[in-house]
């Protein structure tokens, strides 16, 4: 089975700033990470990799800095990884990176299942996924909180919603989301990260996948942000409550039902 596992750098740090121009995030000069959801999605590949066999490839998009986040997957059992950096690909919105990212998928070929983490927490639109599944036109099941079995034709997934789960049967090849949760995922070991040091990293320009210029980057790009602003501070008093665990207790629910919380 061959899986693609799409991640994404997002930035380390909740000081992130907005460009007043173009109302995106500055990631220039701060801290970069790998996306936590993106995580789970990497060990769930790997988990489905030893159980029935293939391949997994580390896929993600951004600039050359984010080998570093590749690298952190082969660190932790992908078997190789590819990067889609170029000027050209700068300021794509989710429909345009899930653009970029099938017609990826297209030209590595023979692809069986795409795995990605629910959602980025830089924009927490949880799209990608979908996007991609939609682009390709392949079956989807986000939000997925456990795989049950695979065939050679198909996946069963539960797939996580408010008033429990649904069982889905997704015929290959397939787009999968995952919800944390859905594993613990590992720590790399000294031998991951060696091979992760050593790895050689492809980097792909718009050319190499036939991309079509008016589908990328930002006039490529259906969303216009218009406006951004930090959420108001949050209001409310607080209140320090002490004595007995019997009397906090009785005093907290005093104090919450006043407040209208119970």
């Amino acid at each position: 089975m061959k899986i693609v596992v799409c991640i994404k750098q997002v930035p380390g740090t909740t000081d992130a700033k907005i460009d007043p121009e173009t109302k995106r995030i500055v990631r220039e000069g701060i801290a970069a990470t790998i996306n936590p959801f993106d995580t789970y999605a990497i060990e769930e590949a790997v988990l489905l990799r030893k159980k029935y066999g293939g391949e997994v490839i580390a896929l993600s998009m951004g600039p050359e800095r984010a080998q570093a986040v590749i690298r952190e997957a082969i660190s932790v059992g992908a078997d190789r990884g590819l990067l889609l950096s170029d000027r050209a690909f700068g300021g794509s919105d989710t429909w345009a990176t899930s653009y970029v990212l099938a017609r990826v998928i297209e030209k590595i070929g023979g692809v069986d299942l795409v795995l990605c983490g629910r959602q980025a927490i830089d924009g927490d639109t949880a799209q990608v996924g979908p996007g991609i599944a939609a682009h390709l036109d392949w079956q989807l099941a986000a939000h997925v909180m456990a795989v049950d079995a695979v065939s050679g034709t198909t996946i069963t997934v539960r797939r996580m919603h408010e008033d429990g789960c649904d069982i889905c049967e997704l015929d290959f090849p397939a787009v999968v989301t995952v919800v944390k949760g859905i594993n613990t995922p590992r720590i790399p070991t000294l031998k991951g990260r060696l091979a992760a040091e050593e790895a050689e990293i492809p980097v792909w320009k718009p050319a190499d996948i036939g991309a079509d210029p008016g589908k990328i980057g930002l006039d490529g790009s259906p969303t216009r942000v218009v406006k951004t602003e930090p959420p108001p501070p949050r209001g409310g008093v607080s209140k320090k409550i002490s004595g007995t665990p019997g009397g906090c207790a009785a005093e907290l629910f005093k104090e919450l039902k006043q407040r209208g919380i119970l």
